[in-house]
């Protein structure tokens, strides 16, 4: 099965993540995070199956994150709500989010990215 690999072409992080998934002749469908932002329900399957807490979805080193105050929004919020303000804007996801249909990774740490996804 391919992966879907949703990432910004700009980001060096994820960057690095598709030249690992080049090498190893992955198949898989990019998705431009920003162009394509994933739905609420889209990202409310991929943080279950991901394991994750929501809060782990945010880009919080980026821009939009610090200039809209988001730490504060999301202090009390539903999983609901954050894949509702995640949805509102590509660019405060955290990135790239690699996906198998079952299997989810967000953001990229270079040994653990190849063991989930250059091993298989």
């Amino acid at each position: 099965m391919a992966l879907t690999f949703y990432w910004y072409p700009n980001c060096g992080t994820c960057k690095n993540a598709k030249k690992i998934l080049d090498e190893h002749n992955i198949d898989y469908s990019s998705i431009h995070i920003v162009e394509e932002t994933p739905s609420k329900e889209v990202l409310l399957d991929l943080i279950e199956k991901s394991g994750l807490p929501a809060r782990k979805f945010f880009n919080t080193s980026g821009v939009k994150y610090r200039e809209l105050n988001i730490k504060e929004k999301i202090q009390d919020a539903s999983v609901e709500e954050m894949a509702e303000i995640l949805a509102s804007d590509g660019m405060l996801i955290k990135r790239p989010i690699v996906t198998d249909g079952t299997t989810v990774t967000v953001g990229f740490k270079e040994d653990e990215f190849r063991q989930k996804w250059a091993a298989k």
